[in-house]
Formats: structure tokens, sequence, C-alpha cells
């Protein structure tokens, strides 16, 4: 591709030279929801070997994936986000959200969804999913942790938009009552652990964020950052833009110990419901 002289100087440009590719874009998604295998890569994208081949040696020269060995007879490569790779998520979840709002959607900025939108259908899809292995995500007391508990029979995983926020005028629909619902979830741990479910909080908040509310709330389960938005990038969840942040839209998943999603509730709308709901389904 020919440039512009003036085009050298300019970030967008060079950016456009390495995701300006549409097939590029999408292999970076697959990637990113742990896909990271060739013929993984080929059955879900749906592209031709030599074309992927073609991609996937571009996206490695550029900087963005590079390969690792993970088989020798016959040699076999997986391909994984570098630094330059990790640090386009925010991007691919910037592009997913403009996609559900402008063109999927009707413009509105909402914190919720309808029955019928395509963020309904693609969280309730992933029911029978597993999530990605290595997907840790910083916890409140700096150490990063795995998003399903290794010694629960069932994990709830909820995702929320953010404590402490002022969301401004007009409110945002659906964006109020997550302090509520992490009171909830607090409120009813101990049913929780009797059940052998833990629980996990997630936001795109930071983690000193996280964990003064932790604190001042007593939470008593791990709160997780997804300020890079890896979990959003690699499970494709619904973010809004609200007080100047890609935020998570509210939704809970019941995970099993292998990992596999096995109920979703989205959108969350009566939240006491939902929390005691989630217990139910965890439990069974």
């Amino acid at each position: 591709m020919r440039m512009h002289n003036a085009d050298e100087t300019c970030g967008i440009a060079q950016a456009a030279m390495v995701l300006g590719d549409w097939w590029h874009v999408l292999v970076l998604r697959e990637i990113a929801r742990g896909h990271v295998r060739f013929d993984a890569l080929a059955a879900e994208i749906g592209l031709s070997r030599r074309v992927l081949s073609e991609r996937l040696g571009r996206l490695v020269a550029s900087g963005v994936l590079r390969r690792s060995l993970y088989q020798r007879r016959p040699v076999r490569y997986e391909y994984l986000l570098t630094d330059a790779g990790a640090a386009l998520l925010p991007l691919l979840v910037a592009m997913q959200d403009w996609g559900d709002r402008w063109v999927l959607g009707d413009g509105s900025l909402t914190a919720t969804a309808e029955g019928d939108s395509a963020e309904h259908a693609r969280v309730h899809a992933l029911v029978g999913t597993r999530l990605p292995d290595g997907l840790d995500l910083p916890g409140t007391h700096g150490v990063e942790l795995p998003l399903v508990s290794p010694d629960a029979a069932a994990t709830v995983l909820f995702t929320y938009p953010g404590t402490g926020v002022e969301w401004g005028e007009p409110p945002i629909p659906g964006a109020v009552g997550c302090t509520l619902e992490n009171r909830l979830f607090r409120d009813a741990w101990s049913e929780f652990r009797k059940a052998g479910v833990d629980v996990r909080g997630v936001s795109a908040q930071l983690v000193r964020e996280q964990a003064e509310f932790a604190k001042e709330e007593a939470v008593p389960y791990p709160l997780l950052s997804d300020a890079a938005h890896q979990l959003a990038a690699a499970l494709r969840l619904p973010t809004f833009r609200g007080a100047g942040r890609l935020r998570h839209k509210r939704l809970i998943l019941v995970v099993d110990a292998e990992r596999t999603v096995r109920h979703v509730l989205f959108p969350v709308v009566d939240i006491p419901h939902a929390v005691a709901e989630s217990l139910r389904l965890a439990a069974t």
C-alpha cells in the first residue's frame, strides 16, 4: 500500500497500515477470544488456509502477533498477542461498542439492552462456551486472579459499570445500581459459600478504585479489573461509554468448574431478583 508522504508521521495512518485490512481485524478478534491455533482460526473466520497464512504472517511481521511452538512433529505454532497486540484490545472493544450502538442499534446510549438486540443474542450465545485459559485479571490486592475459582463447584461472574460514578444528566438507562448489586452479593455471600459457589465481580475500573470500594463496603469476594478490556474482548461482552470510559454493561454468567458458561442473565433489570436467581442457578 502506497502512502502519501504526509502520512509518515501520522499515527492514525500508520495504525491503518496494520488494521486497515478486514481480515486482520477478524484474526485479532478471534485470537483475543482464545482461538490461537491455525485450524481454529480458519474454522472461526471461514478464511482459506492460504489467505489466513498470509494475514498471520503480516501480523507477525508488524509485531502484533508472535508465534509459539506447541508441537514439533509436525511443527505447529500458536499465534499469541504481543504487548503491541494486547494494546489493541481496547480498540477492538471500542469498535464493537460503536457497531452495537450505531450500526446494529439506533444510536441510543444505554447500559442495558433490548431482547431483540444483537448484544442480547451475542451474550446468550455464550452458554456452552468455555472461558479462555490463562485469562487472569488484577484483583483488589494487586495480584492477578483467575476468572473461575479453582475450589468451587461453580462461579458467579458478574460485570457492572462502576461504583461511585457520577453518570451525569440525562441518566444512562441501566447504569445505576452497582453499589446495590455488590451489597446484595455481599449480604448473600454466606449462602453462596454454603452452596459451594464463588463470586467474582468485574468492572473496567482501576484496581485502586475497586480496592477502595471493597474496603469501604467490606466486600468478601474478589473484584477484578478489566481496565485493559481483556475479558470484554475475549467474550465480546457489551459495553457502553459513560463518564469518560468504556464500561461493562451489567450481566451475570454462571460458570462451572470446567470454565464452561452454563447460564446467562442479561440484561439485568431487576437486580435483587438477578442476584437470587444466580444463586439458584449456580447451586443446581
